[in-house]
């Protein structure tokens, strides 16, 4: 549907119920920015979480999103204590949450996390540049350039080295 389903909690709770008493499978695409209250009303109606991160930093996390990134790890981790299980994506912005420091970072914090199925790299693209456009809105990353697979090969090993699972391009 795009957006953040945790920002329509209510509607997002009586989804789940209607799917849990029909036998389907749920899974929510989240990047977990939330209150407590919500994740705790949400968590054990889902089947599976696909869990968002950007970065670890959280004054970079609040340059790039306007947000805090605390409750975001904070709900990561009591998702992960509770024992959903997740998927977590990390999409990688060169220029942005690329470097060495970030994915140090974040290959420790997730291989400290219990459920993380696996951790899915995704390439930035740049397909948001013409929707912007059409929004008359200003694209930031305009001069971003997707990173090579070569970059996200070396991403990807230094997680794995952290004992994660990883899949690139896809979940």
């Amino acid at each position: 549907s795009g957006g953040e389903p945790l920002l329509q909690p209510d509607f997002l709770n009586m989804l789940l119920i209607e799917c849990i008493e029909r036998g389907i499978h749920t899974a929510l695409d989240t990047s977990g920015y939330a209150s407590h209250d919500i994740i705790d009303r949400i968590s054990r109606k889902v089947d599976l979480f696909l869990y968002d991160i950007k970065m670890m930093d959280d004054a970079k996390h609040r340059k790039y999103t306007g947000v805090s990134n605390k409750p975001i790890l904070q709900n990561l981790r009591k998702l992960a204590k509770n024992g959903s299980e997740l998927v977590v994506t990390l999409a990688i912005i060169p220029g942005v949450n690329d470097d060495e420091k970030n994915i140090t970072n974040t290959a420790e914090f997730l291989s400290s996390l219990s459920n993380v199925k696996h951790v899915s790299l995704l390439p930035y693209h740049r397909a948001g540049v013409d929707k912007y456009k059409s929004l008359g809105r200003s694209y930031k990353l305009v001069k971003t350039k997707p990173p090579s697979s070569q970059k996200m090969k070396t991403i990807g090993e230094k997680l794995k080295d952290c004992g994660l699972i990883v899949k690139i391009g896809g979940r």
